[in-house]
């Protein structure tokens, strides 16, 4: 669902209405060209975007925290530096919607810190759509919750009443 609203994934039946700015899914790293470097994939999406270049490059090289390893082909990565260089993408470029498809925990503790705070804390005035299994992130950062069961939706306005269905669904 997360990557159908982000432009990922076409519906397949019916049609999405989006009318505010939205993220990729956040963290998620899929469209790199992994024969271009971090700084030319970084370049890319500032065009796309019409962001300013070197600034994109300054927020992005000052959260991801990869230093010369911006001037590498992203297939060179690792698995976690791929994920920050997406992590800070996705928090560079500042978007009405941010949309969370299973929040993947990257990097050291103090990392994971610093990507909640940039993300929850620092946008806090933005809408979030979040996919988890996570009812711990969800009861934190969440003031609505909806559950899929069986391609059937049911909204909840007491995210703890959603928690406690939810488990209670997973354990049945």
């Amino acid at each position: 669902m997360i990557k159908m609203l982000g432009g990922v994934l076409p519906a397949t039946t019916g049609k999405i209405d989006w009318r505010m700015t939205s993220s990729w899914p956040i963290g998620f790293g899929g469209g790199f060209q992994g024969s271009l470097s971090g700084l030319d994939n970084i370049r890319f999406l500032a065009r796309l975007y019409r962001k300013n270049y070197k600034e994109l490059i300054e927020l992005v090289d000052d959260f991801a925290e990869l230093g010369k390893a911006l001037r590498e082909p992203v297939r060179q990565y690792s698995s976690g530096m791929r994920a920050r260089l997406a992590f800070g993408l996705s928090l560079a470029i500042e978007f009405d919607c941010y949309l969370i498809d299973e929040l993947v925990a990257v990097g050291d503790a103090r990392f994971q810190r610093k990507c909640q705070v940039a993300l929850f804390e620092h946008r806090a005035n933005r809408a979030f759509l979040m996919a988890s299994h996570d009812t711990h992130l969800i009861a934190n950062y969440c003031d609505r919750a909806i559950i899929i069961e069986s391609g059937r939706a049911k909204m909840f306005n007491d995210v703890e009443e959603a928690v406690e269905v939810y488990t209670w669904l997973r354990a049945a």
